[in-house]
């Protein structure tokens, strides 16, 4: 895109704690290189105000100052599509040029202005200070939606009706193809295989999401369903709530906003650092913290290696923070034993193996028996639940011997632990 075409402004509109309408919040403005958000004087007058999040962003007039090394407010970022919403607005604006998506970018007002409304968490952007007008997906067949979304990862064009269709998709995070739909009275993200998938990413997740409650942990509910021939993976969203008729929003920021980071310093991202977060500022943090460790737990037991700062968020009311359900667990590709996850552990050490975790549990205030029993009883679990949830998903004998000692309980991650353990089914 040329730089006449890039948006100067976009108002932020927000769903305070238990309403069924926005209101406008205040606007976020481009100086120079950077965007920078503004109250709107009408919000701060309200008595039921809250910050968008604190501390970035407390509630005061005139453009908040950025956090060191950012280019907009964390949270802000936090409503913003990732990679797959981003590749569907590029190929809506570039048609069959979409093939060559990774060459093209848009701006971030743009992406914020032009994906679709009911996206994660409780904000929407606006042309408008006075007048929300929600951008809304048109209803189409799951089958349509999955035959779209392969288009778009295959970098093909797609009929205008169907590009309507999934802009419900188009808010969303993560590098996957998906979309938002109803399903009965609930919501549901709709994730889809990808092209490029060398093995069934779709029930993979399913697995280790579904094994994930069966030990114990806090985590949204699934289920798996086929169109066309393919698995499609629905998770029900945890960040709506209906009210009889209406439905309000939860407030939610990423653990990278926690942190005050973007993707460029994720690196730097630490379970420690997030552990002393809970410590200080979430409710309940004795409950919030062995949720985490043992989330950590599972995530390496599991193969899910991408448990970056934006696979971890928390609802945020204005006051604290509450840690939400997990999301996202999702093996990923292991051709060998060695692994990283993709946040640190403890200091600069981030190998996949549950040593670190016992070293680390201190920082989440478990002692080291009772981190011991934690991993001993998800090993346990896993073990024991594995044909039945492998049952569930309809999983072959040929996926099942080549998920079982790779993503799932590899052998690397019990090196040097005090006690050797069989990962054998």
């Amino acid at each position: 895109m040329t730089s006449e075409q890039f948006q100067d402004q976009a108002y932020v509109w927000l769903w305070l704690p238990g309403a069924s309408q926005p209101v406008v919040a205040g606007v976020l403005q481009r100086v120079d290189q950077e965007l920078v958000f503004n109250y709107g004087q009408s919000y701060l007058e309200r008595d039921d105000a809250i910050p968008l999040y604190l501390p970035e962003l407390p509630l005061k007039p005139g453009k908040q100052a950025l956090l060191p090394g950012l280019s907009m407010p964390a949270c802000i970022r936090d409503a913003s599509p990732d990679a797959w919403g981003r590749r569907v607005l590029i190929n809506r604006k570039f048609g069959a040029k979409g093939a060559a998506a990774t060459a093209i970018e848009l701006d971030e007002l743009t992406y914020l202005l032009e994906s679709g409304s009911d996206r994660i968490g409780a904000l929407d952007f606006q042309y408008s200070p006075t007048h929300y007008q929600p951008r809304q997906g048109q209803v189409a067949p799951i089958e349509d939606l999955i035959d779209a979304a392969d288009k778009i990862d295959r970098g093909l064009p797609i009929a205008a009706d169907l590009d309507l269709a999934l802009q419900h998709g188009t808010s969303l995070g993560g590098a996957r193809p998906k979309v938002t739909i109803q399903d009965g009275g609930a919501q549901y993200i709709a994730k889809f295989s990808a092209s490029h998938d060398l093995y069934n990413v779709v029930k993979a997740e399913y697995l280790a999401m579904r094994l994930a409650g069966k030990v114990g942990l806090n985590v949204a509910k699934v289920k798996l369903v086929r169109a066309l021939g393919k698995d499609v993976l629905l998770i029900e969203r945890f960040d709506r709530m209906n009210l009889g008729e209406a439905t309000c929003r939860r407030a939610m920021v990423s653990a990278l906003t926690m942190f005050g980071l973007d993707e460029l310093m994720a690196a730097h991202a630490s379970y420690e650092e997030l552990a002393e977060i809970m410590r200080h500022r979430f409710a309940n943090p004795a409950t919030s913290l062995r949720e985490l460790f043992s989330r950590l737990v599972f995530n390496i037991l599991v193969g899910n290696t991408d448990d970056h700062a934006r696979n971890h968020a928390a609802f945020w009311d204005g006051r604290q923070l509450e840690l939400t359900p997990a999301f996202d667990i999702c093996p990923q590709p292991r051709s060998g034993q060695q692994a990283s996850q993709a946040m640190l552990i403890r200091g600069r050490d981030r190998s996949s193996q549950l040593q670190l975790c016992l070293l680390a549990a201190n920082q989440f205030l478990i002692g080291a028996e009772e981190a011991s029993r934690i991993i001993q009883y998800q090993v346990e679990i896993i073990k024991r639940e594995w044909d039945t949830v492998c049952d569930e998903a309809g999983l072959s004998e040929v996926d099942r011997r080549f998920f079982w000692g790779r993503q799932f309980l590899n052998e690397f991650a019990f090196w040097g632990m005090p006690t050797k353990r069989d990962v054998a089914p």
